[in-house]
């Protein structure tokens, strides 16, 4: 190959590889809205409804990012959810030891990292408090690079969700139903921030049947649950 057409032949890739996806999260805390949650309970569907329409609301992505964990506890009433993890399990149970209770239940929303009993229809208001920005670029290689300042000591959590899921569940509880899932995380991965970077190798799903995907990340101090600052977006 000449000297020339090496140039152009490198232009080329340059001008067709995509620019990373990025998202912040402004220097106010973005709150944490956390859904577990199964397919094989009845008393979910409405909460995963409410959780969904989440997509619709102004404040998604800048005052909150929601996420949903399917818990794998309810496979034995005869319906095993598909995107259940016995990690996503363990991380509810986790939370119920941090707040001393004998016990977890679905639909569990936490706010926070703090138990959340829902009694209203509209989503948290935009927080005043100042908890550092969150910055996150995403390639097309699934490389997510993340950066909070303040640096300290913190971890950071990243998951790819998938969103407009739809299942229809043909034993248990909810049997003969048609569910939508939205905001339903996929993979979760976990590193700690070393000059307040990190990076992570988190590819979207391949997964027939995922009508959006998106990305939500946050911080914690490091071994904590509670969630110091979030930011996320869609990645189509």
């Amino acid at each position: 190959m000449s000297m020339r057409r090496f140039i152009l032949f490198s232009l080329l890739v340059a001008t067709t590889t995509a620019a990373p996806v990025k998202f912040s999260s402004g220097e106010n805390r973005t709150h944490l809205i956390e859904l577990y949650s199964s397919e094989g309970c009845s008393s979910c569907p409405p909460a995963e409804a409410w959780l969904g329409g989440l997509r619709e609301a102004p404040g998604l992505w800048r005052d909150f990012v929601p996420v949903a964990f399917p818990i794998n506890y309810w496979d034995r009433l005869g319906w095993p959810d598909r995107f259940a993890k016995k990690e996503f399990t363990a991380r509810q149970y986790a939370y119920a030891s941090q707040w001393h209770s004998e016990s977890v239940y679905t639909p569990e929303f936490v706010l926070d990292g703090a138990e959340w009993r829902k009694n209203t229809s509209a989503p948290p208001s935009r927080s005043a408090e100042n908890a550092g920005v969150l910055s996150v670029a995403y390639d097309e290689a699934g490389v997510c690079t993340v950066k909070f300042d303040p640096k300290g000591d913190y971890e950071v959590y990243a998951a790819v969700l998938g969103a407009e899921i739809f299942s229809e569940v043909q034993a248990g509880e909810n049997r003969g139903r048609k569910l939508r899932h939205d905001f339903v995380v996929l993979e979760l991965k976990t590193a700690k921030l070393s000059g307040g970077i990190a990076e992570l190798n988190l590819p979207k799903s391949a997964e027939k049947g995922i009508g959006r995907q998106a990305l939500a990340v946050w911080v914690t101090r490091q071994g904590a649950l509670t969630p110091v600052q979030a930011t996320g977006g869609w990645l189509e």
